[in-house]
């Protein structure tokens, strides 16, 4: 499976790296763990993206059940991955860059 991933997204990791933590997304705290272009390609497959939500790929997760996907238009979304279905998403946000500034602090791994 090939994945179009969003050239703001791959500008935000080479600019940044790969965040996790707390972000504010819709006005609710959330933890986020964006996962590298290698992640994202094995996650989705691995979950059936395509197969339970079609029309989402997953770039994140939070570590407690749930991802974070962009649908055909850009916009993002928490999907459970449990009842993993299009009509489960929740919207977080308009597109890439929104739902990046909500990324409030990061988590140290202490690598």
């Amino acid at each position: 499976m090939t994945i179009q991933l969003p050239a703001v997204y791959r500008v935000f990791i080479e600019t940044n790296g790969l965040f996790e933590g707390f972000a504010d997304l819709s006005g609710e705290e959330h933890y986020v763990i964006l996962w590298s272009e290698d992640e994202v390609a094995t996650a989705n497959s691995e979950m059936g993206v395509d197969v339970y939500a079609p029309g989402f790929v997953a770039i994140a997760g939070n570590g407690g059940g749930e991802i974070y996907a962009f649908d055909t238009v850009g916009a993002f979304f928490m999907l459970p991955m449990i009842g993993m279905e299009p009509e489960a998403a929740i919207k977080v946000a308009d597109d890439f860059l929104e739902f990046a500034r909500g990324f409030q602090r990061a988590v140290s791994s202490g690598k």
